[in-house]
């Protein structure tokens, strides 16, 4: 392992030694913890021909979680592979504001690999979840991963953007492409070369994507509910944002006709998470 770790340092990865683990991990079938406590054991031939193709793909700057086809996201297992983004752990944060919200109804904006939409049915059971996107693919990717969580029947998924002949949200959540043209070619090749490039990109300064979400009538529309009894939750719609980007799209919510902003910092303190409520 020690040699796989030198050359995933050699070829720039972040974090070699974690890298290796995870994926010697992944190979043997062993956990972390075995692979510490045993550092000197042999594996099979089998194993250590899988390790060593792991690897490979690593050195190629192919991102973990595709290679073993799964990332991690509040308690839940999701599938992941190219056809979606990587689940962050930024975007829990909105899962957070649902818990705090607490609404019967909320609509997940560009779901992706179904990450907050599915860890929103798995905690609040007597939600009403609705995910959409505009790609067919990510929705597929979703679609396995609500079948193999057994939230298939909890979670409507809409190709799309915003569900037509549908109102009555509490709450609107997105996670849409944010990131500018200027700022694409500094990322990692993990993330330029790897990840889809329209869930990423967002035009010259990130922006356009929430332009057009917060132009839209029909934001507006599906926020128009009477407040239920027994229901104190507001409505509101809560978007991830890219580092530096809070404050536009704060403005871009005042236009909009939203009345009340918050912005939510992540663990970095970067803002990463802006919510308005109507």
């Amino acid at each position: 392992m020690s040699a796989a770790a030198d050359a995933l340092r050699a070829a720039g990865v972040e974090d070699p030694r974690l890298d290796a683990e995870l994926l010697l991990a992944e190979a043997t079938g062993w956990s972390r913890a075995r692979l510490v406590a045993e550092a000197e054991a042999e594996i099979s031939p089998a194993a250590a021909r899988a390790f060593a193709e792991m690897v490979r793909r690593r050195l190629r700057r192919e991102p973990v979680a595709y290679i073993v086809g799964r990332r991690g996201f509040r308690g839940i297992e999701l599938y992941v592979d190219p056809r979606v983004l990587i689940p962050r752990p930024e975007t829990e944060l909105l899962v957070e504001l649902a818990l705090e919200e607490r609404p019967r109804r909320l609509l997940d904006v560009g779901t992706g690999s179904g990450a907050i939409a599915l860890a929103v049915a798995s905690e609040l059971p007597e939600c009403e979840v609705v995910a959409t996107d505009a790609s067919a693919a990510a929705l597929a990717v979703a679609q396995a991963n609500a079948e193999r969580l057994g939230l298939a029947d909890r979670v409507e998924l809409v190709e799309g953007t915003l569900p037509q002949g549908a109102a009555g949200f509490d709450l609107i959540v997105a996670n849409l492409p944010y990131v500018s043209e200027a700022e694409w070619p500094s990322l990692q090749p993990e993330v330029t070369e790897w990840e889809p490039r329209e869930a990423l990109l967002a035009g010259p300064d990130g922006l356009d994507a929430y332009r057009a979400l917060l132009r839209s009538d029909r934001v507006a529309f599906l926020l128009r509910i009477p407040k239920q009894k027994g229901n104190s939750s507001s409505r509101c719609l809560a978007v991830e944002v890219g580092a530096a980007q809070a404050e536009a799209v704060a403005a871009l919510m005042r236009e909009a006709g939203f009345g009340e902003i918050e912005v939510r910092e992540d663990l970095a303190g970067i803002e990463r998470v802006v919510v308005g409520r109507v």
